[in-house]
């Protein structure tokens, strides 16, 4: 997997309380599709069911129609709350999700974000992860084509098995959510699984960066295993205009409804701004890019160097702009910020940078090569005027 840097969106989604959900709904399905046209890798979709402003409660539902509306993008799940479900009725979906976009779908699995969604199905929270823990790997052996029966706590498995074998080999992507705790690091290393850092440039996410992909690399070789950082994708928050003063005007649409709710139902948080403007704060502190396609190129950079090799940017979809200006952002990044990462554009430059060295001699020879035409041609008229002439004496003598 490793190679040029990809790049997509993490879509929660967030949407304020105050706007039709059907039409947010139909909004994000026609923003996967943009992306798709501009040549974003991927978009994750996550699952929630609570607090109003996340308001996909399937990603495999979305998937399934942002799929029919694209054709390369790859559609994760970002993610399945593995404790609500039963193992089997999850990878099922998946395996049907792989079958039915031709292997582009990717699964990502993590405990549950929102406290408030384990309350409503009567889950205990210190028991997701090791739920999470316990449906995943059972999850993998039905994927690999394993007959499970199995008991515990919260389910039972009888001579369970997939009808369907995956239409990818072995198996669909599968990527676990990491932000501050160790335990997706150790999850990942020991099945070898990708790795969505999901607070990727909030502070404490941040400086966990290192130590959970240093745990995740320990484990994968204790289990005899090689992490890819190429499954590794960070995921942090952007929007981009042509100038800093455009885009600060632009997110006044809806920054600070959103800042309201993932400041207060979010577990990350915020950054305290200490009085600060929240903009300023966010910006300072590398929470956060609102600017120009050269401060995403100066995020990412500053990424790279915390993590060398790392797979995949994702930009946390927020809504903080009206939506053509959101599209608008994402086109930014498509022309000026993904060329930078994939060196797309080094032949032009060395090519540019040859003729312009060489202008010179080239445009000598351009007008040397004029002026022997208009030589040429000058002299071809001569001939012609003189044939002529000399046709006419001929034909005044024989008459």
């Amino acid at each position: 997997m490793t190679g040029k840097l990809r790049s997509g969106i993490f879509l929660a989604p967030f949407h304020p309380v105050d706007e039709d959900p059907t039409l947010a709904i139909r909004r994000d399905l026609e923003l996967i599709d943009w992306l798709d046209k501009q040549g974003f890798e991927e978009a994750w979709i996550g699952e929630h069911h609570s607090a109003g402003y996340e308001i996909i409660s399937s990603p495999e539902l979305f998937i399934a129609a942002a799929a029919e509306r694209t054709s390369r993008i790859k559609l994760g799940t970002g993610v399945v709350s593995l404790p609500y479900h039963n193992p089997l009725m999850a990878a099922n979906r998946i395996i049907q999700l792989d079958h039915m976009t031709r292997g582009r779908v990717m699964f990502g699995v993590g405990p549950g974000l929102l406290p408030s969604d384990a309350h409503m199905l009567g889950i205990e929270v210190a028991k997701q992860r090791d739920r999470m823990v316990e449906a995943l790997e059972v999850i993998l052996r039905l994927f690999k084509g394993e007959t499970v029966s199995i008991e515990t706590e919260w389910f039972t498995l009888q001579n369970a098995r997939l009808q369907l074998k995956p239409f990818t080999a072995p198996y669909p992507e599968v990527a676990v959510a990491s932000s501050v705790t160790p335990s997706g690091g150790k999850l990942a290393g020991k099945h070898q699984l990708g790795m969505l850092c999901v607070a990727a440039t909030n502070t404490a996410g941040y400086d966990a960066l290192a130590i959970n992909w240093d745990i995740a690399q320990k484990t994968a070789i204790e289990n005899g295993r090689v992490m890819d950082p190429g499954a590794l994708r960070l995921v942090g928050p952007m929007h981009l205009a042509e100038t800093r003063e455009e885009a600060r005007a632009q997110v006044k649409f809806g920054f600070e409804k959103w800042r309201h709710y993932f400041g207060s139902i979010n577990p990350m948080g915020l950054d305290a701004g200490n009085g600060k403007d929240p903009i300023d704060a966010m910006i300072e502190s590398g929470q956060g890019i609102i600017g120009t396609p050269d401060d995403a190129i100066a995020q990412i950079d500053r990424l790279q160097q915390k993590i060398p090799g790392f797979g995949a940017y994702l930009m946390l979809a927020h809504n903080w702009a009206n939506f053509e200006n959101t599209k608008k952002s994402y086109e930014l990044f498509a022309r000026h910020v993904k060329p930078k990462f994939h060196q797309a554009n080094e032949a032009r430059e060395a090519s540019l940078k040859w003729a312009t060295e060489n202008s010179g001699e080239f445009i000598g020879a351009a007008m040397n090569a004029a002026m022997q035409t208009i030589v040429k041609h000058q002299a071809e008229e001569e001939a012609k005027a003189k044939a002529q002439g000399a046709q006419t004496k001929g034909a005044t003598a024989a008459d």
